[in-house]
């Protein structure tokens, strides 16, 4: 198979928009979940210690919190179906893209800076509509010429007269 055949089977799979995470944003993912016959969505929040292959149909992230002083991770793909839906709740100053530093921190040594940002423009993940683009026709345009309209007094005069009957018709019956 050629590259571009699985560019395109890669491609039909991506969400049409995603929210543009990066390391270091504390995250609230809702996933679903399936039980028997059932679906419920779950929650998990969290840091962003890992970003990859943004721009790939495989894009994940990895997402860590500590819960009753045990760290838990948990790792998304961004296009998966059962991912529903990834808000950013805080945005921090990091200087890399692989977090796992903060897995041997505890307590203060393990907080993020905090930079401000814009969260309802970052989370809008409205997909931008594509211009369509009319046909191209070889046939050459053609005018419309429009011709000019009876004055509305000759429109009036013919709608008044009445249509006589044909004599021979009425001698008949």
């Amino acid at each position: 198979m050629s590259f571009s055949i699985l560019k395109q089977i890669g491609d039909a799979q991506k969400k049409k928009a995603v929210v543009d995470v990066r390391s270091g944003d504390t995250v609230r993912v809702t996933q679903k979940i399936k039980e028997g016959n059932k679906f419920r969505l779950q929650t998990f929040e969290g840091v962003v210690i890992r970003t990859d292959r943004k721009d790939s149909h495989t894009a994940r992230i990895v997402v860590r919190k500590v819960t009753s002083g045990v760290g838990v991770e948990k790792s998304y793909l961004i296009h998966s179906p059962l991912v529903e839906k990834i808000v950013i709740t805080k945005r921090s100053k990091v200087r890399r893209n692989n977090l796992t530093y903060l897995r041997e921190r505890s307590g203060k040594s393990a907080r993020l800076t905090g930079k401000d940002f814009d969260r309802n423009a970052v989370n809008d993940v409205t997909v931008p509509e594509e211009p369509v683009e009319e046909p191209q026709t070889d046939a050459p345009e053609v005018e419309v010429v429009e011709t000019p309209e009876e004055p509305k007094a000759a429109k009036e005069e013919k709608a008044e007269e009445p249509k006589a009957e044909k004599p021979e018709e009425a001698k008949e019956a």
